[in-house]
């Protein structure tokens, strides 16, 4: 699933391309798509509409038009891709945005989980039902250590889990998540009550740093992720722990461990992200 640094890199590439477009006309081929109003709503409010900008909240694209704001999530395989009107579509192609320059926006989605919800641009986007359960924005100011420790205090959910809680913390996934844990040297099934002072700063100094990483070096490609330039990110190159299953730890040289929490993989290092003796009972 694209996280963060791979939505903000899509976000970078559609800023180069569409900005500043209008559209002319809008093909949906998988109508459900669109979550809060019927396709044919969705079709006479956004054609002649003009693209001022893009913008992101947590995992979601924000498109800012003359009077609306249309919000995308690209889900488990979405894709954007800015095309020449001759391109050759293909069966997953579900959303066609033709320009007023000819060339044409293109949502691919192998597994039709993507979504889209439009919005009069008068309304705050934070009291929508997409926004309004998001936690902070990793790089806001007041994403601190008390503020993790204040939404995690009394839970003893593993800490895993709660990082990809978004209404803790938005745009956290999978792969960022280990990679912050393994950096905090903390086991993924830490609980979160067990934490410490210095534990909590370590996960708020990480995420940062990790996903300001990530961000610089375009995201992770694993899978099917492409930017909408089709370019691949390269911080897959610096991952540590995951995917790294049976591979030595680049530290203390102990394989790498993959686990279950929560349902997703998840990967460690059992020497440098140990439980201690409580967490383990």
């Amino acid at each position: 699933m694209p996280e963060l640094p791979e939505v903000e890199t899509v976000k970078e590439a559609l800023n180069q391309t569409v900005k500043g477009q209008t559209i002319k006309e809008i093909e949906l081929r998988y109508e459900p798509m669109i979550k809060n109003m019927s396709a044919d709503e969705f079709k006479e409010k956004l054609i002649n509409q003009t693209i001022q900008e893009v913008s992101r909240r947590g995992k979601y694209l924000v498109f800012h038009f003359d009077d609306y704001q249309l919000l995308s999530h690209l889900r488990m395989e979405g894709k954007y891709f800015y095309v020449d009107s001759d391109f050759e579509l293909n069966p997953h192609v579900h959303v066609i945005f033709t320009l007023e320059n000819g060339k044409r926006l293109l949502y691919q989605d192998t597994r039709k989980f993507g979504t889209y919800h439009l919005y009069d641009k008068a309304i705050d986007l934070e009291t929508t039902a997409p926004f309004q359960v998001l936690g902070l924005e990793p790089f806001a100011t007041e994403f601190t250590p008390s503020y993790v420790k204040e939404k995690i205090q009394n839970k003893k959910k593993p800490i895993k889990s709660l990082l990809l809680d978004q209404t803790v913390v938005c745009g956290l996934g999978n792969i960022y998540v280990d990679e912050v844990l393994y950096r905090a040297r903390l086991h993924p099934l830490t609980s979160s009550s067990e934490l410490t002072d210095k534990d909590i700063a370590n996960v708020v100094k990480y995420t940062v740093e990790v996903l300001a990483r990530a961000i610089e070096l375009g995201g992770t490609t694993i899978r099917t992720f492409r930017s909408s330039h089709g370019v691949s990110g390269t911080f897959q190159n610096e991952l540590l722990v995951h995917q790294r299953k049976g591979e030595n730890c680049y530290e203390c040289h102990t394989p790498i461990e993959k686990i279950k929490v929560g349902g997703r993989g998840t990967y460690f290092c059992p020497t440098c992200q140990k439980l201690t003796a409580k967490e383990m009972k």
